[in-house]
């Protein structure tokens, strides 16, 4: 049995999907600033190729996507890549709504029963962040806490929404956070909140740009004692960022 097929490991993928749109050049953030807030042709292609490479793992969180609008012509795209994927198991949450236009969202499928704990609207100085927040169930082993973010371009908005997720996380649950942060890891591995709830990122590979990464910022945080395992960027150009996978061992219920 290798080590990608046992039953008490997950294989976990995180990934910013831009709404289905494959930028690859700076430039196109401005030419096609349009295709945000109009339907336009390829993202369903592009959606295809995200769930296909969502099919090979167990749990999937996703950052920039649309819960249906106009830009997707009503369709909710985590519920769409959760089908594409064969992963019966989702739930999204709207950050920001701006319908009829778009209605930004976050996302998490998975293999196994998921529960719902909350959507927590992350302090800002301009609202649309958030953190979906989720559990993961699998029968014979300890629920996995799962918490999907998109961070703050701002430093000072960011260092008060890790300090939530840090207070979120300090009751000591095994618990993954993943998603784009917006900063390197030197800025979480120094936030004092982060390092109470024990959260270390788990790789430092440059994930944006896609097209030439210079910056590592999307990351999946574990808590201590969490065995991980395959941490890896993968070279997968389906959006303006990197998607990044892993493998964690999940603990069995008597290990509680």
């Amino acid at each position: 049995m290798t080590l990608g097929s046992a039953p008490d490991l997950l294989r976990v993928l995180s990934l910013n999907i831009q709404v289905g749109l494959r930028s690859s050049q700076y430039r196109h953030y401005l030419t096609q600033a349009w295709r945000h807030l109009l339907p336009s042709q390829g993202v369903r292609g592009v959606l295809d190729e995200i769930g296909s490479l969502a099919a090979g793992y167990d749990l999937v969180g996703i950052q920039e996507a649309d819960a249906g609008s106009l830009r997707t012509r009503q369709l909710n795209q985590v519920a769409y890549l959760a089908e594409r994927a064969a992963l019966p198991h989702w739930q999204a949450a709207v950050n920001r709504d701006l319908r009829p236009f778009a209605q930004h969202c976050l996302g998490v499928m998975a293999r196994d029963p998921l529960q719902l704990l909350r959507h927590h609207p992350l302090p800002g100085l301009l609202p649309g962040r958030g953190a979906l927040d989720v559990e993961v169930r699998r029968p014979g082993y300890r629920p996995l806490r799962v918490v999907v973010v998109h961070l703050a371009l701002g430093r000072r908005d960011r260092h008060r929404q890790l300090g939530y997720l840090g207070a979120l996380l300090e009751d000591g649950d095994d618990a993954l956070v993943l998603g784009d942060f917006n900063c390197g890891p030197q800025e979480l591995e120094a936030h004092p909140s982060l390092r109470r709830a024990g959260l270390k990122p788990v790789h430092r590979e440059l994930t944006y740009p896609a097209w030439a990464p210079t910056r590592c910022i999307d990351h999946v945080l574990v808590t201590d004692g969490l065995d991980v395992h395959e941490v890896r960027v993968l070279d997968a150009r389906l959006s303006d960022h990197l998607p990044v996978g892993l493998t964690v061992r999940l603990q069995p219920e008597e290990a509680s």
